[in-house]
């Protein structure tokens, strides 16, 4: 643990994430790689913690805004997330990592349910967790799962993988005069609206004084040489 910024974090990835280039569902080859990455972090001592979510699958909100009753898209998207955390699962397993999905929703003939003592248990005893089916709750989403179980598990930081190399004021791609932020509070990122997290996720974090860290999955070894005291993305803290 010599030299790494804290012991345990809690990484989430979009479900875009495991695409790769394609246009939905989980490409082999892109979640082989992430799986090594976390391996890696593994293999240094860093207890890690995975939320993944599902909008590779099916992003509940859309169906709902096609007609589908919002409870139950929810519940789809839960579910979406578990068969991505599966996925993670066999992957990690397969390069030698010990691993376990824990579910917020009743699912255990796949994996087990989501019990916190059990899963800082699994931490401490170096296998990776994937937290599946975000809280178990319609209406939030797999980013407030991710701010809750960071703090659940106290997290020395939360890291959000996206495609974008941090925060910046506007979309990067959209905007050529975009500026990235090295650094900003939870305040400012709600008083200006950057697409960052949502409001829940973000003032979890706030009130609970859990750092966050935005930064580009797609990178190769980013996370480690982040968790090496490198500066890597756009930091979050409470003001």
């Amino acid at each position: 643990m010599k030299g790494l910024i804290c012991k345990r974090i809690l990484l989430k990835l979009s479900g875009e994430a495991l695409m790769g280039e394609q246009g939905n569902g989980i490409d082999a080859g892109t979640v082989k790689r992430l799986a090594s990455e976390i391996r890696e972090l593994s293999r240094v001592g860093i207890e890690v913690g995975v939320v993944i979510g599902g909008g590779n699958i099916l992003r509940g909100a859309e169906k709902a805004s096609e007609g589908l009753d919002r409870i139950t898209s929810d519940h789809m998207g839960m579910l979406a997330t578990v068969i991505n955390g599966l996925a993670m699962q066999d992957a990690l397993e397969n390069l030698g990592q010990n691993v376990r999905v824990m579910s917020a929703l009743k699912i255990n003939q796949v994996c087990e349910d989501y019990i916190r003592r059990r899963a800082v248990r699994h931490l401490e005893k170096g296998r990776v967790v994937i937290f599946a089916a975000g809280i178990g709750n319609p209406f939030f989403t797999t980013d407030s799962a991710a701010s809750l179980r960071a703090i659940e598990i106290d997290a020395g930081l939360l890291i959000k993988a996206t495609k974008v190399d941090g925060v910046y004021s506007s979309d990067p791609k959209k905007d050529p005069n975009a500026r990235l932020y090295p650094s900003l509070t939870y305040d400012q990122a709600l008083s200006e609206k950057l697409k960052v997290m949502d409001a829940t996720a973000l003032v979890l974090c706030r009130d609970n004084n859990m750092p966050l860290r935005v930064m580009n999955i797609f990178e190769p070894g980013a996370i480690m040489r982040l968790m090496q005291g490198g500066n890597v993305g756009s930091l979050i803290e409470t003001g």
